[in-house]
Order: C-alpha cells, then structure tokens, then sequence
C-alpha cells in the first residue's frame, strides 16, 4: 500500500510497474526466461518464468493489470505485503538473477533472504517520491494521506518533523544497502525521474564494475 503514495502526478506504483515492464521487455529483447511474483497484503500473485517475447510480453501484461490493493480495507486487516521467501528460494534455477522492487520501507532483513544471496544473484530497484528523500518546504500546516496507514496526517514543516524524517530516511537507506551491499547491485530511482533512463545508467555501471573486476 505503500507504493500508492504520490506527491506529484506520479505514484510510486506507477513507476514501478513501469520500470517492471522495461525490465521484462529488456528479458524479451535477451531472450531470458522471465517471471514474476508480485505481493499485496492478504496474499500474492505467482507466474513462473517463461520464455520467448509473445510469452513475456503477455506475462508484463497480467502483471500491468493487477489493480492496487484496496485503501479502504476493513479495519484490522493486514495493511503490509508479505512475500514468501521459502517459495522464491525454489523458483527458479541456482545463479538466477532475481530483481527486488519496492520502496524498501525501514524494517528487518527478512528471514530467507541470506537463502536467496546465496543462491541467485540479487539486485534491489528502489522507487523514491521526493517527499521521501525531502520534505517538502515551509508550505505551513497541511494534511496528506498515507495510505500505509490508511488515514490522514498533519504535516506543519517543524524541526522535530524533519529531525525524524531525517531518522527514517537514514534507516531506510541502512536497510537497503544492507540488502544489497553491492553499489552496482542496486538502483534507487525517483518517480520524478525518466526510468528508462535510469535502468541504462544502471546496467552501464554494472557492465562497467564487472570489467574492471
């Protein structure tokens, strides 16, 4: 639900799911096999890779078309994602490279995830809305939705708020490198920013690391 957050004309979903789909065209383009796993509270959505780009570019379609889980759910029910590791540990072939997409929120490595470094290669795509790198100036008093939550939050600009968002961002940034310790092994991208773009730099440095390595 996280993703849903939006400060500008762009949700941080849309531009996942936008930065999903050029990575599964640029699996097509490969000729790799690609699948995918997408969670949402209450469950998830599993489809095993295929190959070939009519196979792939119907698999980026059922993953377009998933809606967002709903913002109004019933009260007590689970508002966070949850991914089952124990099945992605056995999806695919050892040395595979799986993709992470998300907002990384401040939180705990997961459980399986030293299972699943040691027997794929792993790279971490974060999605950033500039509220998340900065809050925004002084606009004075006003409330914004925050549909992790599911309710509405009064912002006013003060020092103690931006002392914890500080906070938050710096343990958000910690949980991420932590997951991928690697620089070339993750990407960080804004939804203010061209994704397409942003993934060629990626790979550029990626192929870059690799030959000096």
């Amino acid at each position: 639900p996280s993703l849903q957050f939006g400060s500008g004309s762009c949700s941080k979903r849309d531009a996942l799911m936008e930065l999903a789909g050029l990575v599964m065209l640029l699996g097509a383009v490969n000729r790799d096999r690609v699948g995918y796993l997408i969670a949402r509270p209450g469950g998830y959505d599993f489809r095993p890779a295929v190959r070939g780009r009519g196979q792939i570019m119907h698999l980026a379609s059922t993953l377009l078309g998933h809606q967002p889980p709903p913002l109004d759910a019933p009260e007590g029910q689970e508002a966070r994602s949850s991914i089952p590791w124990q099945l992605l540990s056995r999806a695919a072939p050892r040395h595979s490279i799986v993709l992470w997409l998300s907002d990384f929120a401040p939180g705990a490595t997961p459980d399986g995830w030293a299972v699943m470094q040691r027997r794929y290669q792993t790279m971490g795509f974060r999605i950033d809305d500039p509220w998340d790198l900065e809050l925004p100036g002084d606009t004075g008093l006003f409330a914004a939705f925050d549909p992790a939550s599911r309710r509405l939050v009064s912002l006013e600009g003060s020092s103690a708020e931006r002392r914890a968002h500080a906070e938050w961002r710096e343990s958000r940034d910690t949980l991420f490198q932590g997951l991928f310790p690697d620089v070339t092994s993750r990407m960080a991208v804004s939804t203010a920013e061209d994704r397409l773009d942003a993934l060629v730099r990626f790979f550029h440095r990626r192929m870059a690391g690799a030959r000096r390595g």
